[in-house]
């Protein structure tokens, strides 16, 4: 098979807004197939395969290119693109639509995205890779690293704050077990704005050691322990690691994950250089279509959000709940490097054996349906995922729409990436990840 020639994968066809006959979606099909018989993928570094020799049916991964082409067509999305590996190669990526309606810019295989919650995988294993180094343990009292977590308090309501029954830990942290919440929550949420908390999706041009001193003095919404709560605990993670490491989380991402996975587009912040590539937020006009969200800030009661953040203000404020930015093809170095173990072309970046405690179910009757792990959701009975992925498969998402899924029993690899909030009528990212089981034929 022959490699492609250019880092940017062109979209098979031009997009248009006009519906299309059956004779028309007939022949797209035929291409769809075909295209996926003839190329697969350029992916940095990794090898490439044929669906069939990676145990994949051709014509199942064409239904994942309609959908996205269905998507685009219908004004639910703007443009996506898609990836699966399987066996350690590539055997699928497809890029449909526009990466930037209004300048009329494809989207591509190296089309830079607003990762947001998928940050979090990245934070745990930098906690995870210091677990390794002996410089943390995990049932650390957090107040170790930022002293301000000394004597935590849980809210309640009308009432005065009560002293929490136990310290947050790192593993309270790890598995949002923590107490912490998010902006959103109404109990809590008012709190968090009133002392000008950040989420690592909007602008803040404080430094992440003073918000995480703010948010210490803040009461819990539970005691540790007690609930499972997603939350700012892996913003606080963040703040450790720059505790233990004594370097910025941006430098210790780039000296311990980034370089050694060879995630050249991986960053908090978009040089102006790659400016170009930067996918455009959309969201759902109610009258149908899309808008584009630029620098205007979205207000949502106690939680505000804004597209601008990979590139405004003074680009100080690290999240590692939600700030990155990345590429599918650099994801997907991460995703191989944790399906292989903790290795990845001879560069090894955390201990087998911290893998398989990272992927494995740590909450119990704490979460409903999926487990969690430390820094990802965990499936621990294939009947609540509709017997679709393997026990041990593990993921996440993030709010500008993005996902991701690993299943090592499968050794399989799928990821897709738009930039749409809130999702209005789209379905792709739901639909992503049965179509590609649906596509394993061994």
């Amino acid at each position: 098979m022959e490699h492609l020639k250019r880092s940017c994968y062109q979209p098979m066809l031009e997009q248009r807004s006009f519906k299309m006959n059956k004779t028309a979606r007939k022949l797209i099909y035929c291409l769809l197939v075909l295209q996926l018989f003839t190329s697969t993928a350029w992916c940095r570094g990794l090898a490439e395969a044929t669906p069939q020799s990676a145990g994949l049916s051709q014509q199942r991964l064409a239904d994942i290119t309609s959908l996205m082409q269905e998507h685009v067509e219908e004004k639910k999305l703007a443009g996506a693109v898609a990836l699966v590996a399987r066996r350690g190669k590539v055997a699928y990526l497809q890029s449909i639509g526009k990466q930037d309606i209004e300048a009329g810019i494809d989207m591509r295989s190296n089309t830079i995205f607003r990762i947001a919650s998928m940050t979090k995988p990245i934070t745990s294993v930098a906690v995870l890779v210091l677990y390794d180094d002996g410089l943390i343990r995990l049932d650390d009292p957090v107040s170790k690293y930022i002293p301000e977590f000394s004597g935590p308090t849980v809210f309640r309501q009308g009432q005065q704050a009560v002293p929490a029954k136990q310290e947050i830990t790192i593993k309270h942290l790890l598995t949002h077990t923590s107490g912490l919440t998010y902006q959103w929550d109404k109990q809590i949420g008012p709190l968090y704005k009133e002392a000008g908390i950040t989420h690592g999706i909007a602008q803040d041009d404080s430094v992440l050691g003073e918000k995480m001193k703010k948010l210490a003095r803040i009461p819990l919404l539970h005691h540790p322990g007690q609930k499972w709560t997603y939350g700012l605990s892996v913003d606080v993670l963040g703040r450790v690691v720059e505790v233990a490491s004594g370097k910025t989380l941006e430098e210790f991402f780039k000296k311990r994950i980034f370089e050694p996975l060879k995630m050249k587009d991986t960053q908090f912040f978009i040089p102006d250089g790659k400016m170009p590539r930067l996918a455009t937020v959309y969201a759902p006009r109610s009258q149908g279509g899309l808008k584009r969200l630029d620098s205007e800030p979205i207000v949502e009661e106690s939680f505000v959000y804004c597209a601008d953040h990979p590139y405004k203000g003074q680009r100080r404020y690290f999240s590692g709940g939600g700030g990155l930015c990345s590429t599918i093809t650099d994801y997907l170095r991460f995703s191989q490097m944790l399906l292989n173990g903790g290795e990845l072309d001879g560069k090894r970046v955390l201990k087998r054996k911290t893998v398989r405690l990272m992927t494995r179910d740590h909450v119990g009757q704490l979460k409903e349906g999926e487990g969690f792990g430390l820094g990802v959701s965990v499936t621990r009975n294939s009947e609540e995922s509709g017997g679709m992925d393997c026990v041990g498969s593990f993921g996440w998402g993030g709010f500008w729409y993005t996902t991701f899924f690993v299943d090592p029993g499968k050794e399989m690899i799928g990821i897709c990436m738009g930039q749409l909030h809130p999702n209005g009528g789209a379905t792709l990212n739901g639909r992503f990840k049965r179509l590609v089981y649906q596509a394993v034929i061994d």
